[in-house]
């Protein structure tokens, strides 16, 4: 009897080493690809066969039951949408598994777990409001002492930054490993500015030193990178790139109810509200020409096989952007803003130059930070990345927002002329229409087919007048009707 005693204690004791070590790898974020079976001993017929898996329910006591509160996503959001739920009652989760989505009027934002535990309640249905501060799901969870000190915490903005870890723009469903994170988090990356190109949308430890690079122009060897691919799909595309011509998509039957309907304004619809009602007070002075692109259609025919050799679909949208950046070193009033007592005027040091973007979720304008510090190729890369994020319905608020100037590019709808809306805390922005073959005469006087484009320009009449805006489109213009000038102004 003593002998079975010592021999039971023994497979206890390997159990309890056994259940140890794997609470420590998930602490971890361990994953392994390898399966593991389940560690099971076997008595003589008298004794119950254990394992791990029975264990782990019986001997490890559940923890008290958290309110997982809806923490401060900052820009001053104080409630969002819920969008989508990614778990139901009685589902386990692990720390970092996504729990819903939910929807500001600013970005998409995907909430992940703190706990390892049990979703015991849902406080808020599809569609409904969730307020910051206020609970959002109920967890049971596995460890007490750790919740209870966190829940001792009051919820301040300058906890932000530890909250963001755990709640990401949505495109980060956080699909990485841990030492993709660990990068990640040692060069102060978010993983909701990087587009994964991994299975799944998951991120790679060189989608990582790819968004490095951009961002401090270190130069990294190729063979560290991997392609991202362009999804197949139109969905979001930049406002102006052209389009591969093919069967034009079905369009939905319309559905006549006979009845009104009246829903809340929610999301980026009620973001446009308020921008748009802050724009009616700014003096409006508009300003419109046309441009000559036979050049510019010439020059991109001939570096359009080159960028695709480097996996970059070149379209005009990257020579418009570097022209306007070009421009606005000449006259960097127009990459400024005006303080709300109109009493001073801030000069924007980055040309974070903003592109309207026609996606599923409506118009967004999201903006290429430091445009003055691209190449016409590298802006091309980054629209493709803004393309994808679109697309994917995972804009972040790193993307819209910080913008200091606005191309729309509205003629690849259709449109020549337009009346743009300046977008606060910005001093001007431009349309661009359709372009368009037309016959033209030379300085020769031959009649000839010319690629004509119109712009349309928008600009705060409280800080720029008439003269100004003409000299910079001017200035504009010219660039793009002999591309060649762009070079004496490169750095």
């Amino acid at each position: 009897m003593a002998a079975v005693t010592r021999g039971s204690f023994a497979v206890f004791r390997q159990l309890l080493t056994h259940q140890y070590r794997r609470r420590c790898f998930r602490l971890l974020s361990f994953r392994s690809d390898r399966t593991i079976r389940p560690l099971s001993f076997g008595w003589e017929s008298s004794l119950q066969v254990f394992s791990s898996r029975t264990l782990h329910s019986s001997a490890v006591n559940r923890g008290p039951v958290v309110s997982f509160k809806l923490s401060d996503i900052g820009e001053g959001i104080m409630e969002v949408t819920v969008k989508e739920w990614y778990v139901k009652e009685g589902d386990k989760v692990s720390q970092f598994d996504s729990i819903c989505e939910v929807q500001s009027d600013k970005a998409s934002v995907t909430i992940t777990s703190r706990y390892d535990g049990v979703i015991k309640k849902l406080y808020y249905a599809v569609d409904a409001t969730a307020l910051v501060g206020k609970p959002l799901v109920d967890i049971e969870t596995e460890s007490s002492s750790e919740v209870i000190q966190e829940e001792d915490v009051v919820e301040t903005p300058a906890m932000a930054r530890e909250e963001h870890t755990h709640q990401e723009i949505k495109g980060l469903k956080t699909q990485a490993t841990p030492a993709v994170r660990r990068l990640a988090m040692e060069n102060n990356i978010k993983l909701s500015e990087v587009v994964g190109s991994g299975r799944d949308g998951r991120i790679l430890k060189e989608d990582i030193l790819n968004f490095l690079a951009k961002q401090t122009g270190a130069i990294i060897p190729p063979t560290l990178f991997q392609e991202i691919q362009t999804p197949p799909s139109a969905a979001a595309r930049p406002v102006g790139t052209t389009a591969v011509i093919g069967p034009p998509p079905a369009t939905p039957k319309p559905i006549f109810t006979g009845k009104d309907v009246t829903e809340p304004l929610k999301g980026f619809h009620r973001a446009m509200v308020k921008t748009m009602t802050a724009a009616l007070k700014i003096p409006h002075f508009g300003y419109c020409d046309e441009v000559d692109l036979s050049r510019l259609v010439a020059l991109r025919a001939e570096l359009r096989p080159a960028a695709e050799g480097r996996g970059v679909r070149l379209t005009y949208m990257p020579f418009f952007i570097k022209a306007a950046s070009l421009g606005l070193l000449h006259f960097p009033i127009l990459n400024s803003s005006l303080d709300e007592s109109c009493q001073n005027i801030t000069y924007k040091a980055a040309h974070n130059i903003g592109l309207a973007m026609d996606t599923a979720q409506g118009l967004l304008v999201p903006n290429l930070k430091n445009v003055q510090q691209l190449s016409v190729l590298d802006i091309a890369q980054e629209l493709t990345r803004l393309q994808a994020l679109g697309t994917a319905g995972q804009m972040g608020t790193h993307e819209l927002s910080g913008g200091t100037f606005t191309l729309s590019n509205i003629g690849s709808i259709g449109g020549t002329y337009t009346k743009p809306v300046i977008l606060p805390p910005e001093v001007a922005i431009g349309a661009l229409g359709k372009i368009q073959v037309v016959p033209r005469f030379d300085a020769g006087g031959q009649l000839v087919r010319a690629h004509i484009m119109n712009v349309s320009w928008s600009a705060d009449h409280r800080v720029i007048d008439g003269a100004t805006m003409s000299r910079f489109s001017n200035r504009w213009r010219e660039y793009l009707e002999n591309p060649a000038s762009m070079l004496l102004d490169l750095k």
